[in-house]
């Protein structure tokens, strides 16, 4: 049975003291990521914002624009359940200085990583459902994450494009270094 209580098209909390995932909720995800404007939905095992500890399955698109962002005074993991995507890591300047291939299915891939500093970092999704269970440290507070100066908002389509093409150039780029 569904335990999750609507915020908004992405965002979901549960209503549960004690939380589970089952497959529907996995399936609910997949049927709904593309349904989003942003292309990306969320199940929240955690009650709401003001909670310390943040866990999240989150499940992305290959169309959905992450804008490059850290975040400030607050560790972040990632652990993948389905599909593919490169985290890129970027320096203060934007220029890429790591890529992680994440899959859970690949024996050449990483499916887990956690940033214990603030690293501006963002995701080229590789298939067509990207689904992970991130944690972070609460409360949520918009204010903790930084969107990186040198990307383009989510609101501003033509550039995002423009930079996502060129961002997937680059990483193709530095994956052959």
């Amino acid at each position: 049975m569904f335990q999750f209580k609507k915020k908004n098209n992405e965002v979901f909390y549960t209503s549960k003291t004690i939380a589970q995932i089952e497959n529907s909720d996995i399936e609910f995800l997949k049927d709904n990521v593309k349904k989003t404007k942003r292309k990306r939905i969320r199940l929240c095992t955690h009650m709401d914002e003001k909670d310390n500890t943040q866990e999240m399955f989150i499940a992305l698109s290959k169309e959905t624009y992450i804008r490059p962002h850290k975040h400030l005074n607050k560790p972040e993991s990632l652990h993948v359940l389905e599909g593919s995507a490169d985290a890129v890591f970027f320096d203060d300047e934007g220029n890429i200085k790591k890529i992680i291939q994440l899959s859970n299915s690949s024996s050449k891939s990483c499916f887990y990583y956690r940033i214990n500093e603030p690293t501006y970092h963002t995701f080229i999704i590789n298939s067509d459902v990207f689904i992970f269970h991130e944690t972070t440290q609460g409360p949520f507070k918009k204010n903790d994450s930084l969107n990186a100066p040198w990307s383009p908002e989510e609101s501003d389509l033509d550039k995002i494009e423009d930079f996502v093409l060129k961002l997937k150039k680059s990483v193709k780029t530095f994956k052959k270094r």
